[in-house]
């Protein structure tokens, strides 16, 4: 099964082409531009630099989820955009679930973080069985402090991947826990590991169409808390 895979989530962004397991090529960009501007083109080169056509795609995957909303908002479309001419099955992935495929095989719990701001981070857990990967936690906006208070729980060392891992290192070692980084090279989001995501998608039957793939961002915008709020404060005056 061919996999296109894009990655849109935070600052970097990337574009993968697999045959199943096996990565054939990955663009990868972290240069400030906007992935309006990179992302449909960078997938469209590597298409066009490894000699296939879009028709010969089996499958569109985006990291759906969580993340920063523009970017999220942007991948998906995208997505949605090469997948509709064709009708070709889409896989709506986890952000957080496909960082740790990077590290599935060192039989150690994963605990991806991203900046949520709002004093939050948005993680997951998961650990690598030397295969694959089985879940330990949801995907989820959770505080820091809950956070640590769950892995002091678990007393297992813990593996920290993401854009949040730095911040959190810190944090977490200041609290006594056994935290690790992700080496550099594995530590940011890459759409390899959304396409590895997708493969499980697909092999448990659990792929979208074009018009059901949708971001989800597990927590509300800006806009919409402060409408909330508004709407809240107006009620009670």
């Amino acid at each position: 099964m061919k996999i296109l895979a894009l990655e849109s989530s935070a600052a970097a962004c990337s574009a993968a082409l697999c045959e199943d397991e096996t990565l054939i090529a990955q663009f990868f960009q972290n240069s400030g531009l906007t992935h309006s501007v990179t992302l449909l083109p960078m997938a469209d080169d590597l298409l066009r630099r490894c000699g296939v056509g879009l028709e010969q795609v089996d499958l569109i995957a985006a990291a759906a989820g969580p993340g920063s909303f523009t970017g999220l908002r942007i991948g998906v479309s995208a997505a949605k955009g090469l997948a509709w001419p064709g009708n070709k099955p889409c896989a709506a992935c986890s952000t957080l679930e496909s960082m740790a495929w990077g590290l599935a095989h060192t039989g150690m719990e994963i605990c991806p973080v991203m900046d949520a701001r709002r004093k939050q981070v948005y993680n997951a857990r998961f650990l690598g069985t030397g295969e694959g990967l089985e879940r330990l936690a949801p995907d989820r906006a959770i505080a820091l402090e809950e956070l640590a208070a769950e892995l002091k729980k678990s007393g297992k060392p813990q593996i920290l991947v993401g854009d949040g891992a730095v911040l959190c290192y810190t944090a977490l070692r200041d609290l006594g826990l056994d935290v690790r980084l992700a080496p550099p090279h594995l530590r940011q989001q890459s759409a390899w590991g959304v396409a590895r995501c997708a493969l499980e998608l697909a092999r448990r039957g659990e792929l979208t169409d074009a018009a059901g793939l949708t971001p989800s961002y597990h927590r509300l915008s800006q806009a919409e808390r402060e409408r909330l709020e508004k709407e809240q404060k107006n009620k009670g005056e």
